[in-house]
């Protein structure tokens, strides 16, 4: 399976931190930013699973964040603050979080609400059959490892078929070097290995060489791979 990417912005450090080796343990893949723009930019920019956002930020603020956000992207954003009064925690519902936690708080609950809400998230993206996906043309059908392009065949080897699988069920969401290297080469990612750079690459020109947008396999440099 894909790596859950989370992308935490929060400007105490120290609490910035525990958050991320907290998450990591729990096996997400956690992006840290510190102020309101680059957040912004970030969330914007990169394909995230969630984001966990505080609301007092330097240079812009969460709910002023959450707003511009709201104008382009439904990504699940459970706010955090030190202000747990009511009035709080209906402006951050009310201006698009999914929901709220208030400082100080249960770590435990605090993963159990991510959990909640990612389910509850990707309830809406599940592919309805699990044998096969359809894109554009492009056909893939697990059950047999077959691949098509407008009703053509395609020959790949099964490493190509479970790349180019990953990538396709995943769409929009960029997925980690070290998850895929995990699920496709059963094996641990190292630094100095191209050996998915070198599948993708060839995943890249059949599906071009079929007149299908091979591009749409793209890498996002330092931090994996994603289907547009």
């Amino acid at each position: 399976m894909a790596e859950i990417n989370v992308l935490l912005i929060e400007d105490d450090t120290t609490l910035s931190s525990y958050l991320k080796d907290l998450l990591t343990k729990s096996g997400y893949c956690v992006e840290q930013c510190f102020d309101g723009e680059v957040g912004l930019q970030l969330a914007l920019k990169q394909q995230y699973h969630l984001v966990l956002l505080d609301k007092m930020l330097p240079k812009l603020d969460g709910v002023s964040l959450l707003k511009l956000l709201r104008k382009s992207s439904q990504v699940p954003v459970i706010m955090v603050s030190a202000k747990g009064a009511e009035e709080e925690r209906i402006v951050g519902l009310s201006h698009g979080a999914d929901d709220y936690v208030a400082k100080p708080f249960n770590t435990k609950e605090l993963l159990l609400r991510i959990e909640s809400l990612l389910r509850r998230s990707q309830s809406n993206t599940q592919i309805t059959n699990q044998f096969e996906i359809t894109v554009d043309g492009l056909y893939l059908n697990a059950a047999t490892q077959s691949i098509q392009v407008n009703s053509q065949s395609i020959e790949f080897t099964p490493i190509q078929f479970k790349l180019l699988w990953e990538l396709v069920a995943n769409k929009n969401k960029v997925i980690c070097k070290s998850s895929l290297y995990e699920s496709v080469l059963n094996k641990k990612y190292g630094a100095y290995d191209r050996s998915l750079d070198m599948h993708l690459s060839r995943v890249r020109r059949k599906l071009t060489l079929a007149n299908w947008n091979g591009e749409r396999l793209q890498t996002v440099h330092g931090k994996g791979y994603c289907f547009k």
